[in-house]
């Protein structure tokens, strides 16, 4: 039985196996703003999704991951769900979330109804990354 909450510090361990963006102080942060969830699969944590306001306004996904095990079972597009949905709740009108030009989460995204909105071309020296790609859902 899938059920998805709220991060807390007790997940911290779990948080920093599958996101290593994250610094160690952010967390604490994204479990008191409530921009942290994780997704438990029988009282087992076995996915995660954070956010934050682009512009101080508009819902943001920073990172969706889903372990190994649970892989192509629908947990990223039951996390997407769940987080659009309270987005959609709290009054926002629409969601960003982005991915790096040469990552396959953009078929994943679009499957989920985001559209292509732009792109971030990074080119300083020891930041350098593939092009990444902001896609954009009217909630």
């Amino acid at each position: 039985m899938f059920e998805i909450r709220y991060a807390q510090e007790a997940d911290r361990d779990f948080w920093f196996s599958l996101d290593r963006h994250l610094p160690e102080s952010g967390f604490a942060r994204k479990i008191a703003a409530h921009e942290a969830y994780v997704l438990m699969d029988n009282g087992r944590p076995v996915g995660l999704l954070r956010y934050n306001l682009f512009w101080d306004n508009t819902p943001f996904c920073t990172l969706l991951c889903v372990g190994s095990s649970h892989q192509g079972m629908g947990c990223g597009r039951m996390l997407m769900e769940h987080w659009e949905n309270e987005m959609k709740a709290q009054g926002h009108g629409m969601a960003l979330t982005s991915t790096q030009a040469n990552e396959e989460a953009q078929h994943f995204y679009r499957k989920l109804g985001y559209r292509d909105c732009g792109g971030l071309v990074i080119g300083v020296p020891g930041y350098e990354q593939p092009m990444e790609l902001l896609m954009l859902k009217a909630l």
